[in-house]
Formats: structure tokens, sequence, C-alpha cells
């Protein structure tokens, strides 16, 4: 999985489209979309140029052309009637599916094209809330089937953080208006995974709230100076892979011990791995959180 994926089985174009193997054969047999190569054990294999075809197929079709029109357009107008479709239309579904095949193209302008037109009547909170989650949680399922490569998550997700520090940018830049809290903000070492940490950042600061942001693989020793500065620090982190199910014990107690957490100073946690914890185990200063939401509901 270090290069670039290049053919593509029915079931990756299925997971990718969200239209089930059975109707892509038929478009394949009955309309001639796509011309899949095969294995020596005579199995369906297709280029990333069918896999951006039937994106721009699916795109089209969900958005009421019928496919035996869209079989009979020339092969360069059907790009083009995408991109008219993405640029006249907010609804998520054509988002989604449209960031998708800018995803497998590392087409920028059409992430950024297909961003601006959301914009036009929706919030960048309901952006990310309503198309961007939804696309990060099929990601995470194009993983698990090896459908997408590194790379390919690699630049979507750049992308999406660079919303994220843009519009928390803009944030920043006002004065807090909250002073009963400080939020300091980090992964624990060897967790690398930064967008749900960023967007939560931007939430607090949407609060108005001082927030501290230290980023990705932060030792324990390194948040106590901290403490010298500020007496009401909670601090936040996200636990998406580390620390593992069976180091969360020893987490939380070397960082009580060498934090000394006591008054108004907690430890709140949100991600994957929290499930296998329940705040019963935990002292009164560490508590965790099932989603930003619920997070949220309790600054």
């Amino acid at each position: 999985m270090n290069n670039v994926k290049k053919s593509f089985s029915i079931r990756d174009m299925e997971n990718l489209s969200g239209i089930k193997a059975h109707t892509i054969r038929i478009w394949e047999k009955r309309y001639n979309l796509f011309t899949p190569e095969r294995t020596s054990t005579n199995i369906r294999t297709y280029s990333l140029g069918s896999l951006q075809k039937l994106l721009n197929v699916t795109l089209l079709y969900n958005n009421g052309y019928k496919i035996s029109k869209i079989a009979k357009l020339e092969e360069s107008k059907i790009p083009v009637l995408v991109r008219e479709i993405v640029s006249n239309t907010s609804e998520k579904d054509h988002a989604v599916n449209a960031f998708k095949l800018a995803m497998v193209n590392f087409d920028q302008v059409l992430f950024l094209n297909t961003y601006n037109s959301l914009l036009a009547d929706r919030s960048f909170k309901d952006i990310f809330s309503e198309v961007l989650i939804p696309l990060l949680n099929e990601l995470g399922l194009l993983w698990q089937t090896d459908t997408i490569s590194p790379a390919h998550e690699h630049f979507i997700s750049h992308l999406i953080k660079q919303k994220i520090h843009i519009n928390t940018e803009k944030l920043q830049m006002l004065e807090p208006t909250k002073k009963d809290k400080v939020f300091a903000l980090f992964l624990p070492e060897n967790e690398i995974h930064e967008i749900g940490l960023l967007y939560l950042n931007y939430e607090i600061n949407l609060r108005g709230y001082k927030s501290i942001y230290l980023g990705q693989t932060m030792p324990i020793e390194n948040l106590v100076d901290l403490l010298k500065y500020y007496d009401n620090v909670h601090f936040v982190s996200y636990f998406t892979v580390s620390p593992t199910k069976d180091d969360l014990s020893a987490y939380f107690k070397e960082f009580s011990e060498t934090l000394g957490l006591s008054g108004n100073s907690k430890l709140w946690v949100l991600g994957h791995q929290i499930r296998y914890i329940t705040d019963e185990e935990l002292p009164q200063h560490i508590r965790t959180f099932n989603s930003i939401d619920q997070l949220m509901e309790s600054i």
C-alpha cells in the first residue's frame, strides 16, 4: 500500500461509488460504459480511468440523468457535466461524491470548487458536520477494504486540515471572551490522527475560549510547563490508536503522577480507544467523552 493504487476490483468500484456490483456489470454489458481487464483467473479489474468514469457517471445518475442517456454522451462531455452540477448544487450527497472523485484524481481544483459551492449557503461548521464527517467515515471503510492508498488519504486529509486551519485562524484573531478555562490540546506519543483534535480546537475557539494547540505525539512530561502559567488548564486529547487498550491505565496513571492535577485542571479524552474504559475507573480529574458534541456540552 505504499504506491498509488491503479487497479481496482469490482468490490472497490462498489465501495467507492455506492453502485452495487451487479448494477455495474449491467451497465458494463448493456451500455459498454466500462472495459475491464481480466486476470489470469478471469477476475475483472478496473483502471483508475474506469473508476473516475464510474464516479462521474454515478454523480450524473444520482442527479437525474438516465443511464441510457449517459451512455450516449461523448467521453469528454461527462466531466464537463459533472463540473456544472458540482458548481450549481449544494446537495451533500453530490458533494461527498465529488470529494471522493477529487481524492481519486488528486484534483485540488475540484475539491476547492465543491467546498466553495457548499460555502454559498452553509457555514464551515455545517459543512464539516454534514459533509466532511460522512466523507471521513467513508474513508475509514475504504481503508479497511484496501480500496484507497495512503496517497489518496493524505491528499484529502491535508485539504480538510487546511480548511480547519483557515477557519480557526479567523477566530484566533479575536481576544478570548471566556476566562474560566484554558484548553491545551495535544495528541499522545505515537498518535498522528489529528483532524478530530483540529476541529475540536476550532469549536473551542468558536465559543470564545483560549486554546493552546500542541499537536501530535506530545510526551506527558512536556505538558508540565503549562501548569506554571495557568491554574485552570483543561488538557484535551484524542486517542485514535494510541495508547493501546493495554496501555490506557498506565497512561492515565503516568499523566496523573507527572502533572499532579488538582483544583481546576482536568484531562478530557475522546477517540476510538476510550471505549475500553469507563469514567468509574478514572480519577475525578480525568473524564472521557463519546463525541465532540458531548464534550462541547460540558464546557
